[in-house]
């Protein structure tokens, strides 16, 4: 069986079989096609390996086509069937002939696929829509690979929804910096000091959960399904190596000599998050308190909507 990633496959299948296929049997849908591998599955973002396979995971591509006015339900179904009836066996590995709810392969409207991930056909989102959609739906709307786009709408709709605009990263890092505030800096040592332990335990995992938001906006990159939210997070450019003071503080106790050492290292966590905010001069605030940067960070938005909507609203 083939050692290689789920993306590389998907793509040696399509060069083998899928754009021959369609070069052959569909000439004149080629210019309004778009092939590739993205959306749900770790394989979309790189991550699979051995235990990956055990299900969903088969050779095989999207195919996205653009509406009925261009391509008709009786070219989709001819275009089903040609897929269909490709290889069912590539690189030692088969193809399931049985499809889970939700088609992760084969012939997707474009359309489709994007209401599916963001509520909108086209990407065009709006301010609520931005603030309310969570992380791991726009991360597959513009994960994996796109192999082929003829007709080019696919790829500017992905190119569109890439970024966040930066009035949403401000008010999105507004919200998660006054709960890292709330529930490390200030509700920790306070709910040990009430006896209330498992309260404790709670504000550390909204303190780390808040955390790992932050640094993923200040990567201007999408969080991942939480599964994968460490893997992704050790490989980003900025501030990637907070991935293992984090899991120390959601892994360890809070025995009383634990306590204070917790304390501390969420402390230093906030403290490398103020210089990085510094660094990308998204904030004037000075001092080690976060609630303060998080209000310097909203007073930076552009949009005065967005700007008095509620300090929580990019929670």
């Amino acid at each position: 069986m083939s050692t290689q990633k789920g993306l590389e496959i998907a793509q040696a299948y399509f060069d083998a079989y899928g754009f021959p296929m369609l070069k052959e049997q569909f000439p004149y849908l080629l210019p309004y096609l778009a092939a590739g591998l993205t959306g749900s599955g770790s394989e979309c973002y790189g991550y699979d390996d051995e235990l990956s396979r055990d299900h969903d995971f088969e050779p095989g591509f999207c195919l996205f086509l653009p509406d009925e006015e261009i391509i008709s339900r009786k070219e989709a179904f001819q275009l089903e069937r040609a897929y269909s009836a490709l290889p069912k066996s590539f690189m030692g590995i088969d193809r399931s002939m049985i499809h889970p709810v939700g088609q992760r392969r084969g012939i997707i409207r474009i359309s489709d696929f994007f209401v599916e991930k963001t509520g909108m056909p086209d990407g065009l989102l709006s301010v609520e829509q931005w603030l309310s959609l969570p992380d791991n739906a726009l991360a597959e709307a513009t994960n994996g690979k796109i192999f082929y786009d003829g007709y080019g709408i696919f790829s500017k709709i992905r190119e569109r929804l890439n970024r966040r605009p930066d009035d949403i990263r401000r008010k999105k890092l507004c919200s998660h910096l006054l709960l890292m505030n709330q529930s490390g800096q200030y509700n920790y040592l306070r709910c040990l000091g009430h006896g209330e332990n498992g309260a404790a335990q709670m504000a550390v995992f909204e303190y780390v959960r808040h955390c790992i938001q932050v640094v993923f906006l200040l990567n201007n990159a999408y969080m991942p399904f939480y599964k994968w939210v460490f893997r992704s997070m050790r490989a980003l450019p900025k501030l990637s190596l907070l991935a293992e003071v984090l899991e120390y503080l959601i892994v360890t106790d809070n025995e009383p000599d634990l306590c204070r050492e917790k304390s501390d290292v969420m402390e230093s966590i906030s403290a490398d998050i103020i210089r990085e905010l510094t660094d990308q001069r998204l904030t004037q605030a000075s001092g080690e308190d976060l609630q303060r940067h998080a209000f310097s960070v909203n007073d930076g938005i552009k949009d005065t909507r967005i700007r008095n909507m509620h300090v929580l609203a990019g929670e």
